[in-house]
């Protein structure tokens, strides 16, 4: 493959890249082209009846929020990041932006997959918590209590000291995580965060809250593009992915290879995604509308391709395995069939976005892609899947190492 164009590359950083690419999978789908799944255009009016029956009865008046981290820190009716604002008297919006970044980051990070047997015991309401608010609560705990600070005298920090030498065990023990409560991929996640250090001193920042200040300034007018924020989000920590690729020197992230796309350019069989990026870019438009900013074009982000939302399109029958032995193997997150399955949930999650505005007589600025995951597709996905199998796993079983799911 040349690497003579590194402009070429840096396109596949941009959210329309992931959307024309997997818009390319979609279609060759359609035409009954690829490798492992077909795909059942007339099943999505079925999943976006039961998308919207999902999301009436989550959120009765379509008030509905962005889907991005801050839902999950509300636990047992009661909305933990909200109480740690209101105990800590932040100085200011400066002081409080910078908190809730190095907050929003860290939970991002360790976000991935925790796998069926791992919760964690909520010490104020004594329920064990499994899953993305299991882990988000745990997060929260953690930086309550100061681990990702190096300064003890200001514990509500995530600095690059800190994180660089996190060790595993510190981390297993703040998640409850041992033999009896076994967490997927413990060390894959220090690694992270680790690597999360180095990366913020390589680029002289000394905490993902800088990103905060970052984005002020850059929001001369008062507002961002949500673009924007996904550029920066991928140029601050694009360094701190294992074993990605890196063409014409551009560290390409979460890209992956598929044989059918785009053949014959420079970018010939590689396939963004930028998941986690994009989770993490839903995630920071909130404190920057607290700190009085607004976030323009947020529609212009993509779909998260996660396994509660390509779970959906699978439980529900829009997309089916040729191979049904295939569902009961495990898949790296490389293979040429997760990096269809992820494709074809972005194409699709668009489809049911529109079909959902349609349904409800919205408009993209209302009701905007990120708010139909939330009400929503992601929450569907969820819910099918425990309808479907004990325990609520994911319809296809991915090998994870913590940096993709």
């Amino acid at each position: 493959m040349p690497d003579r164009d590194p402009e070429a590359f840096r396109l596949l950083l941009k959210p329309a890249a992931i959307r024309s690419r997997a818009q390319e999978m979609l279609r060759l789908g359609r035409a009954g082209d690829l490798l492992h799944f077909t795909v059942h255009p007339e099943r999505l009016e079925a999943c976006a009846d039961y998308v919207l029956e999902t999301i009436r009865a989550n959120y009765p008046t379509l008030d509905i929020p962005f889907h991005a981290r801050w839902r999950h820190f509300t636990v047992a009716g009661l909305d933990r990041w909200a109480l740690l604002d209101k105990a800590a008297h932040f100085a200011d919006a400066r002081e409080r932006g910078r908190a809730a970044y190095d907050l929003a980051v860290v939970s991002v990070l360790l976000d991935a997959g925790a796998g069926p047997d791992w919760s964690y015991r909520d010490a104020v309401s004594g329920k064990r918590i499994a899953r993305s608010e299991g882990l988000a609560l745990a997060s929260l705990d953690m930086f309550a209590a100061g681990l990702f600070s190096s300064d003890p005298a200001r514990p509500l920090r995530a600095d690059a000291s800190a994180l660089k030498r996190l060790e595993p065990e510190a981390l297993a023990a703040g998640f409850q995580a041992g033999p009896a409560n076994p967490l997927l991929a413990v060390e894959g996640r220090a690694a992270l965060l680790n690597r999360l250090g180095e990366e913020l001193e390589r680029q002289g920042l000394s905490r993902p809250g800088d990103l905060f200040d970052r984005f002020l300034a850059a929001a001369e007018t008062g507002s961002l593009r949500a673009g924007h924020m996904l550029g920066e989000v991928l140029g601050t920590f694009g360094g701190i992915w294992p074993s990605r690729l890196t063409l014409a020197g551009i560290a390409l992230g979460d890209t992956w290879r598929h044989p059918l796309i785009a053949q014959g350019t420079t970018t010939a069989g590689l396939v963004p995604f930028h998941k986690l990026s994009q989770w993490l870019t839903y995630s920071l438009i909130e404190p920057l509308q607290w700190a009085g900013i607004t976030v323009l074009d947020v529609d212009d982000l993509t779909g998260l391709p996660e396994y509660r939302n390509g779970g959906l399109l699978l439980d529900i029958g829009v997309l089916a395995l040729k191979d049904e032995n295939q569902a009961a193997r495990a898949h790296e997150a490389g293979s040429t069939l997760v990096v269809e399955w992820r494709a074809l949930t972005v194409a699709l999650l668009d489809e049911i976005g529109a079909l959902i505005r349609q349904r409800l007589g919205r408009s993209r600025e209302e009701l905007p892609l990120a708010k139909v995951l939330e009400g929503g597709t992601w929450a569907a996905g969820r819910r099918i899947a425990a309808e479907k199998r004990p325990g609520g796993g994911p319809p296809l079983t991915i090998v994870s190492d913590g940096t993709v799911f």
